[in-house]
């Protein structure tokens, strides 16, 4: 299958708190998007891993993306070396993305900054027709691909974007995929520990971030996104 956009997080839930409107609006343009999850965030304080197995695939299906999957790399162990970077090169050459997303190029938890590396790198790398994949059990040698961009989303900190999307109209989408992950986030009745991501507080931030955005271009809510090389446009007339 090939995808238009394949969004990739450290963590469930990473993909949604990042870019869930932004997904939700792409679905609705009739775009094909896919995630692929790096770690099942075993070491996540609340819950289990089982439990945000069940939870992504419940936001997936509520973001309606066409295909979700997990790569079960070591939840704050995983390294961006060859093993790592090969096995992201057989799901890039598998579903020929021309958009890619991933985590901020820094961030609180180690895994965002080193995971977005890590897919940068492999998203390079899946270009070079000398480097020789199969998907695990298949036969057939994978054709190279490399996606035409890779843009980074927002994460727990407040970095700069290079561009907004505007995605009003797809907050609540956003925002239902996100609480899905019931076991990670607000929830007065919880007797799990308390989490920097656990408190209303940092639901709401979600939330009243987007309307910042929102605010700067002119719209009710936005995504930001960073870069890796120059925006290019073919009028003046393409900004809002």
């Amino acid at each position: 299958m090939k995808l238009d956009i394949l969004v990739f997080g450290a963590h469930p839930d990473d993909a949604e708190l990042g870019a869930g409107a932004t997904i939700a609006k792409e679905v609705s343009k009739g775009k094909k998007v896919g995630i692929v999850d790096l770690t099942r965030g075993e070491l996540g304080t609340r819950g289990s891993a089982e439990i945000r197995d069940k939870e992504s695939a419940k936001a997936a299906e509520i973001l309606g993306v066409a295909v979700r999957e997990n790569m079960e790399f070591a939840d704050g162990f995983f390294t961006n070396d060859k093993e790592h970077q090969l096995e992201l090169i057989k799901i890039i050459r598998k579903y020929r993305p021309e958009i890619v997303l991933c985590n901020a190029i820094d961030d609180r938890h180690i895994d965002h900054g080193r995971g977005s590396k890590l897919v940068s790198d492999a998203c390079f790398l899946s270009g070079l027709r000398k480097i020789d994949t199969k998907m695990d059990g298949g036969d057939e040698w994978q054709d190279a691909w490399r996606p035409k961009l890779v843009y980074h989303f927002i994460q727990w900190k407040n970095l700069e974007p290079d561009f907004v999307v505007d995605v009003s109209g797809f907050i609540d989408k956003k925002t239902e995929a996100i609480m899905a992950y019931s076991s990670q986030f607000y929830d007065p009745d919880s007797e799990e520990p308390e989490t920097p991501i656990s408190s209303k507080n940092f639901t709401d931030s979600v939330n009243y971030r987007a309307r910042d955005l929102g605010r700067i271009i002119g719209v009710e809510y936005a995504e930001g996104f960073t870069v890796e090389r120059y925006i290019g446009v073919d009028s003046l007339e393409d900004l809002i």
